[in-house]
């Protein structure tokens, strides 16, 4: 009871949910390209179960703390520089990122022709639902691993940590359909979102090789390109409108 009525805790809560939320901004444009590859109809509930598993694997990390403590624990050294299972974690999770977004860009760009023959349904045959689901737990894991342990250093109840997580996921859940959908409507919007992705994924492999880039300076040159896409997104709406009116006018 005193911690509850203690205002540092609600401090506390209210700044690892915020952290939550803003690296969760990673987890929605990922989970909404995954989702974007299935059928119309299984996306929503992709999304949903997708964001539900990262809230498991989040709260297991959480829970197995000590366990994640010890993954900072150098394992070896290559040429002075020494590496744990975090930085391995960390390397690995980026290059998968890179590699992800750089098939995703491909295969809107070459597979643009062959999903019109096809149609978008059969082209995305080859996704399977629980193939997104796995994908969306593994790259939580990587997303989440720096957040949860900054948050240890943060706070010492485990109970705020756990209901931080749990308010982001609820955000989380209810912002992922309509940027997913925002995504899939604007071809441009989508390859700038993984084009943040293979950006996020670099940032991932510098910091497993110890060379830290503040978080700041990321999300700063992201919100900047979005700023910069939605003019672009507003001039293209009003010309359309405008040929539009000229078409009728005729």
């Amino acid at each position: 009871m005193d911690t509850l009525l203690n205002p540092e805790t609600w401090i506390a809560l209210a700044t690892l949910t915020a952290l939550e939320l803003v690296l969760g901004i990673d987890n929605i444009i990922f989970i909404s390209i995954l989702a974007g590859r299935l059928p119309p109809d299984k996306r929503n509930r992709a999304r949903r179960v997708g964001i539900a598993a990262a809230a498991v694997t989040r709260l297991g990390l959480l829970f197995t703390i000590a366990w994640i403590i010890g993954l900072t624990r150098p394992l070896f050294e290559l040429f002075g520089q020494g590496f744990s299972w975090r930085d391995l974690i960390l390397i690995g999770g980026g290059l998968f990122l890179i590699g992800k977004a750089t098939h995703e860009i491909h295969q809107k760009i070459e597979g643009a022709g062959r999903e019109a023959e096809e149609g978008p349904d059969l082209a995305r045959a080859a996704t399977s639902f629980a193939g997104v689901i796995v994908q969306i737990m593994l790259l939580d894991i990587v997303f989440s691993l720096d957040s949860i342990i900054t948050a240890v250093g943060m706070v010492d109840d485990r109970w705020v940590m756990a209901a931080a997580i749990l308010i982001s996921i609820v955000f989380m859940i209810g912002f992922a359909g309509p940027i997913g959908d925002f995504v899939e409507r604007h071809p441009t919007v989508k390859v700038l979102a993984l084009s943040f992705l293979i950006m996020i994924g670099l940032v991932l492999i510098a910091d497993g090789f110890g060379q830290h880039i503040p978080k700041g300076y990321i999300y700063a040159a992201m919100a900047f390109s979005v700023f910069v896409e939605m003019i672009n997104l507003w001039i293209r709406r009003r010309e359309q409108q405008a040929a539009a009116r000229r078409g009728r006018a005729s």
